[in-house]
């Protein structure tokens, strides 16, 4: 099962998030979403546990408890929602790059 994990300490490591639910079973995977630009903590993250028992058992044992001196929420993630296509068709990006070339 995947689990959602918000309102995470901004300086949480993987390992620590791995530890408080291992307490629950066993944890496949565990990920700290770090910001693209910063690297830093994005404040959210997800567990992934193989039996759904234990996952369950962990998200009601964690949802509203403190790690690190923060209160988390914690519940089963849902599917990321498909995004509508652009209305232009295009992905974005490009523009005009300036510079003055030889004129004809």
């Amino acid at each position: 099962m995947n689990i959602f994990v918000g309102n995470l300490p901004y300086g949480v490591t993987d390992h620590e998030l791995r530890e408080a639910f291992e307490a629950h079973g066993e944890v496949s995977s565990a990920s700290v979403i770090l910001d693209k630009m910063t690297g830093k903590s994005r404040g959210f993250g997800f567990i992934e546990m193989p039996n759904d028992d234990q996952a369950r058992e962990a998200i009601n044992a964690l949802n509203d408890s403190e790690l690190l001196g923060r209160p988390i929420r914690v519940n089963e993630a849902r599917p990321r929602e498909a995004r509508p296509p652009r209305r232009d068709g295009g992905g974005g990006g490009g523009g005009f790059r300036g510079g003055r070339g030889p004129r004809y």
